[in-house]
């Protein structure tokens, strides 16, 4: 296949031209400091992939959408899937959301997760693009845009935002970060390590995730009476109403519990021998 990435020279456009040249594909790229524009990647190529910036992405897609035929299989490498995938059926291409679930900082795709939205397109033609992530040794799940989309503002939006709030706590009790770290556990330093992560990257993309996503305001309201329940239960002094709480929520997740015990387990082990 030759392979067109827009926004192919910085983050995930890097990380993916290579594991597509690495699949023994053709890649081409485009960007802002390219020779070639996108509408020259767009002839030359045969599957488009546009992996720029959330609010960018519907824009590039109709920018591109007049050179597009019905021999062109478009994808898009964008954290939200309804309104990408909506804008590119618009177009005569055949049509495959993709989502990443991790940064271009990765070594590999070795036991990533790639979700795959395949919108309009011959089964034959989706599975040899998801052929290149699983063989690289990625899972790829498929489903419906708007299912990815309530999911994801939970799985993205409601860590982010939760992992957002605990700093603004933290920053609001003018904690001291030196001492707290120095009497941290292995189990504590591994959400520490979560939030110094997150803030030590781009708000421009955590803006968005939460922002632009259509599903998240309800999560947000649901986690907000979440919170005020939990704060009730310890507010009331009352070990039963707590009890009463922690048991309700550990029965929802009784499926889960083993495996997330050996899991944090394993991460808690590996922290401390480090």
């Amino acid at each position: 296949m030759r392979i067109g990435i827009i926004g192919g020279t910085g983050g995930m456009g890097t990380l993916f031209s290579r594991v597509f040249s690495d699949a023994g594909h053709e890649v081409l790229v485009s960007g802002r400091a390219t020779p070639l524009s996108n509408a020259d990647l767009v002839r030359a190529s045969g599957v488009v992939i546009v992996s720029v910036p959330i609010r960018s992405t519907v824009p590039v897609i109709r920018e591109i959408a007049p050179l597009l035929s019905e021999d062109h299989l478009l994808c898009d490498f964008t954290s939200l899937k309804a309104m990408p995938v909506a804008a590119m059926l618009e177009t005569k291409a055949e049509v495959l959301g993709l989502h990443p679930m991790f940064g271009p900082s990765v070594s590999s795709l070795q036991n990533q997760t790639v979700v795959a939205c395949p919108a309009r397109v011959a089964p034959e033609h989706a599975d040899a693009v998801l052929a290149v992530f699983r063989e690289a040794g990625a899972k790829v799940t498929e489903m419906d845009p708007l299912e990815h989309d309530r999911l994801m503002a939970v799985v993205q939006g409601l860590t982010h935002f939760t992992t957002l709030t605990l700093a603004g706590t933290m920053r609001r009790l003018s904690v001291d970060l030196p001492a707290l770290l120095s009497v941290t556990s292995p189990v504590y330093q591994i959400e520490m390590a979560v939030i110094g992560r997150i803030l030590g990257q781009d708000p421009d993309l955590y803006g968005p995730i939460l922002g632009e996503n259509p599903a998240v305001p309800e999560v947000l309201d649901t986690f907000a009476a979440a919170a005020d329940e939990v704060r009730r239960a310890v507010e009331s002094g009352d070990d039963e109403v707590f009890a009463r709480l922690f048991r309700k929520d550990a029965a929802f997740f009784a499926d889960y519990i083993p495996r997330a015990t050996e899991d944090s387990e394993a991460l808690i082990r590996c922290l401390a021998e480090k």
